[in-house]
Order: structure tokens, then sequence, then C-alpha cells
């Protein structure tokens, strides 16, 4: 198997939870689009990056199915891993800055993967929600507490490659953010934090906790 380390990105305020993210540091080792997809498919995480550059902070993001130019918790994670202050993705330059415990990146909205932004009634409908059938990207919402911007959400990717739910989704964040147009604490999957906030030219950023998995946890 492919060296690599596993992160959880997105942990609550507790350090539980967040979603997992791979890492194969030495991205050299795997070379070329279909050799990268084939590594993400058998590690199976949500999203696996390669890191090509460490220095400048190059990365490629890929699901167990698909390559993406841009992601959430892939960025947050691999801005805290590197400690740079900018990543290069596909889709563009993304700024990172830390902040205490939380990693902060900025992207944009037409970076984004499409997504469906269901919205609902309440947190416990989105709770009760059955994984729906594959064929569309749904990140179902509700406000737990609309004035200060307490948000519930899943995200179900449908895409139909083992991820029946993806535990937190910094890219569906940023989405909703941009339509909302204000500051969010999200509270994903069983248990992780996303928290956004929109910035001057149409930029969102997205921050959450990142922790690193003990090496007999990896797979």
């Amino acid at each position: 198997m492919i060296g690599h380390e596993v992160l959880r990105v997105f942990c609550g305020p507790d350090g539980a939870h967040g979603n997992r993210l791979g890492v194969v540091r030495d991205g050299a080792a795997v070379p070329g689009e279909a050799r990268r997809q084939a590594v993400a498919k058998d590690l199976g995480f949500s999203e696996t990056i390669f890191v090509d550059d460490a220095a400048r902070g190059a990365i490629d993001i890929y699901t167990p199915s698909a390559r993406l130019p841009f992601a959430g918790h892939p960025c947050v994670g691999a801005g805290w891993l590197l400690g740079v202050p900018a990543l290069v993705t596909a889709a563009g330059v993304v700024d990172v800055r830390r902040d205490g415990d939380l990693t902060w990146i900025a992207g944009r909205a037409d970076w984004a993967p499409g997504r469906t932004l269901r919205e609902y009634g309440s947190a416990e409908e989105v709770d009760a929600l059955p994984v729906p059938p594959p064929g569309e990207w749904i990140y179902a919402w509700a406000w737990q507490d609309e004035p200060s911007g307490r948000v519930r959400a899943r995200g179900f990717p449908g895409r139909g490659d083992g991820i029946d739910e993806d535990e937190a989704t910094g890219a569906a964040a940023l989405l909703l953010t941009a339509r909302l147009g204000r500051p969010l604490t999200v509270t994903q999957g069983r248990g992780s934090q996303i928290m956004t906030a929109p910035r001057p030219g149409g930029l969102i950023e997205v921050a959450g906790r990142v922790l690193r998995e003990a090496p007999d946890q990896t797979g």
C-alpha cells in the first residue's frame, strides 16, 4: 500500500468526529491521474490528497471516483499539515491562516463542485433522513438557531462510490454561506463542526479543527 497518513478535519470542540482525510505526502511516488485515482479508491476515504510540492502547498485532490479541483476538508487539512500561507489547487490559489485551534482557508463558490442545497424545517428532520439513492449530491440543512447562524447539516454525495454520507463537507458549507450571505457555524454528521464567513471580493472562508490519527488507525 502507498505510504499515507490520516487526518480528521472539522473535529468538534471536544476533538471528536471530523472527516477522515488521506494524505500521500510523496505525491511524486504516485504519478499520473489514473494511478492517483486508483490509490484514492483503494484507500476509500471521502477525499485523498497528493502533495506535489509541500513548500508551495501544491496539492491534488481525489474522491474514490473523481478528481476535484477544490474541496473544503482537504484544503483545511493540508493547510494545517503543511503550515503554508497558501495552497495551490487546480481551481486556484487558496489562502490559509491559523487562528488558535482553527485553520481557515478562503475559496470561491464557483470553485466548489455542484451540490443540491435542500433546506428542512428543523434539525430533527435532518437527523431523521435516510441515505437517498445515488444520483445527486444533496446537502440537507436546517437552522438550529437562525439568529446566531447555527446550522445542522448532513451531506450525501450520491456518487455510488462507497461514501454514502460525508461526515463534514467544507465546499457545501461554503456554498450555503454564499447563498445566505452570512457567517455560519455548521454541525454536520455525527458532530463535526465547520465555521464559515463571507469576505470581500467574493471569497468565503471556511475553518475547522484538525487532528492527526494515530498510525494504527490509518488502515
